[in-house]
C-alpha cells in the first residue's frame, strides 16, 4: 500500500514537471509567434496578423519596385535590374510559409503541433534532449536569418544614401527616405523570418522522432518481447505518417517556388545584357542563400529521421543474427547443439552499442544445458527464432520515415534532385551563354 502511494506520488510529480515545463517552453514560442504575428487565438490577434500580413509581404514590396526605383539613376551601381526577382521570390514563400504556420497553429494548436502532449509517454532522456533542441531552435532562427538581414541592411543604407535626389521621394528627402529604408528592412526580416520559423520547426519536429528512435533502438540491448517492439515501432511510425502529412504540402510547394525562384536568378543574371556585379546582384545573391538555407534544413531533417529510422531495420537484423548464433550453431553432423556465448570484442563489433545482447530465450552456458539442450532448446528457439524473423520481415517491408506524396525521403531521393535540378541549370546555361 505505501508502495503504491509512493508511485502514485512520483508520478504526480512527474506529470507536474512535464507540465511545467511544456508551459515555460511554450511560453517562448508564444511569444516569437506574438512577434511575428502568427498567433490567431482571437479577433484581434488574427486582424492583425492578417494585416502585418498584406503590409510586408505585398504591400511594401509592390511599393518598393514600383514606386521606390532608381530609374533615373546614371549610376549602373545603383540599378535595380533584378528586383523584381527578389521581392517575388521572397514574397512567394514568405505567402506560403504564412498560410501553412497560421494553419498548423489554429487547427492543431502549438502543444500539440509540437507534440508536447506525447512527451509524457517518452523516458526521461527524450523530454530532456528535447528541452534542449526546443530552447536552440530560436537561436537556430537568428543565426540564419540576422546575418542575411544585417548585410542587406548595410546594402539599403548605402544605397539610400549615395543615391540622394535621384531616388524619389515625397516630402522631406531624408526623413522620406529613412521610412522607405526601415519599411522595406522590416518587410525584409518579416519574410525572411516567416520562411525559417517554418523550417525550424519542422526541424524540432523530426528531432523529437530521431530521440524517440535513439531511445527506441535500446530495446535491443536487453531482453524484449517481439510483441513490446512491434508495438513501439507502430507509434512512432504513426507519428511520422502525422508528421509528413501535415508537411507534405508545404515541402513540395517550397521546392517548387524555390526551384522556379533559382531559375529565374539564373536567367536574368546570365543574359548578354544583363550588368552583374556586387551592387546589382548582391540581392539576388542574399535572396538564394536564404532560400536554399531553408531548403536545407527541411530536407536534412527530412533524410536524417528517414535514415535513422531505416537503420533500425539494420539493429534488428544484427540482433536477431547475434540472438541466434550466441545460442546455436550447426555441427558438422547437421546436429544441433549449443555453444559458448559471443565474446565481449565479437559483440561490440556485431553492435552499435557496448553492452552485450541478449535474446528472448537466450540460454545458459553452465554444462548442464548441454546436454539438455539437444532437443528440447531446439524447439523453444525454433519458436523465437520465428517470431525474431517476422519482426525482421516486418521492419524489411514496412520501412519507415518521412514521405512526400508517397516518396520517401532518403538520400537516394536527395540525390535525384540534385540530379534534376542540376539537369534544368544546365538546360538553361546551354540556352543563356551556350553551354552544351
Amino acid at each position: 500500500m505505501v508502495d503504491q502511494e509512493r508511485q502514485n506520488l512520483l508520478s504526480l510529480k512527474t506529470q507536474k514537471s512535464i507540465i511545467d515545463y511544456e508551459l515555460d517552453e511554450l511560453k517562448k514560442f508564444r511569444i516569437f509567434l506574438n512577434w511575428a504575428c502568427i498567433d490567431q487565438s482571437n479577433l484581434w490577434k488574427t486582424s492583425l496578423s492578417w494585416s502585418v500580413f498584406f503590409l510586408f509581404c505585398i504591400g511594401v514590396p509592390i511599393i518598393s519596385h514600383f514606386v521606390i526605383s532608381c530609374s533615373t539613376c546614371n549610376d549602373v551601381d545603383h540599378e535595380q535590374p533584378f528586383d523584381s526577382v527578389v521581392e517575388l521570390s521572397l514574397s512567394s514563400i514568405s505567402v506560403l510559409s504564412y498560410l501553412c504556420l497560421t494553419h498548423y497553429v489554429r487547427k492543431y494548436g502549438l502543444r500539440k503541433f509540437l507534440f508536447l502532449d506525447k512527451l509524457c509517454q517518452e523516458s526521461e532522456k527524450v523530454r530532456d534532449d528535447y528541452t534542449i533542441q526546443l530552447q536552440k531552435s530560436l537561436k537556430i532562427l537568428c543565426i540564419f536569418v540576422l546575418p542575411c538581414f544585417a548585410v542587406d541592411t548595410a546594402y539599403k543604407i548605402w544605397w539610400y544614401t549615395t543615391g540622394g535626389d535621384k531616388i524619389p521621394y515625397y516630402g522631406n528627402m531624408f526623413l522620406s527616405h529613412t521610412i522607405s529604408c526601415i519599411l522595406e528592412q522590416c518587410s525584409w526580416l518579416y519574410r525572411s523570418s516567416i520562411f525559417f520559423l517554418a523550417c525550424v520547426l519542422y526541424r524540432v519536429s523530426c528531432y523529437l522522432q530521431i530521440l524517440r528512435l535513439e531511445d527506441f533502438a535500446l530495446v535491443f540491448q536487453v531482453k524484449t518481447d517481439v510483441a513490446s517492439v512491434l508495438s513501439e515501432h507502430l507509434r512512432i511510425r504513426k507519428t511520422l505518417r502525422i508528421i509528413s502529412h501535415r508537411f507534405r504540402a508545404f515541402l513540395l510547394c517550397m521546392m517548387l517556388f524555390i526551384t522556379a525562384s533559382q531559375l529565374a536568378s539564373l536567367l536574368v543574371t546570365t543574359r548578354s545584357d544583363s550588368k552583374v556585379n556586387i551592387y546589382t546582384a548582391g540581392e539576388v545573391a542574399l535572396c538564394s542563400v536564404t532560400l536554399v538555407a531553408g531548403v536545407c534544413i527541411c530536407l536534412r531533417s527530412a533524410a536524417k529521421i528517414t535514415h535513422r529510422a531505416q537503420a533500425i531495420t539494420a539493429l534488428a537484423s544484427k540482433w536477431h543474427v547475434c540472438a541466434t548464433i550466441d545460442v546455436f550453431e550447426d555441427a558438422a553432423d547437421g546436429e544441433p547443439h549449443v555453444i559458448h556465448s559471443l565474446s565481449p570484442q565479437i559483440s561490440s563489433q556485431v553492435f552499435p552499442y557496448s553492452a552485450s545482447s541478449e535474446s528472448d530465450d537466450e540460454d545458459g552456458d553452465g554444462e548442464d544445458n548441454l546436454d539438455n539442450a539437444k532437443m528440447v532448446p531446439a524447439i523453444a528457439n525454433t519458436i523465437s527464432y520465428q517470431r525474431r524473423q517476422a519482426l525482421v520481415t516486418y521492419l524489411e517491408n514496412n520501412r519507415a520515415g518521412i514521405t512526400v506524396f508517397g516518396f520517401m525521403l532518403d538520400r537516394t531521393y536527395l540525390h535525384t534532385i540534385f540530379g534534376v535540378e542540376l539537369s534544368l541549370v544546365l538546360w538553361l546555361l546551354s540556352k543563356t551563354v551556350g553551354i552544351s
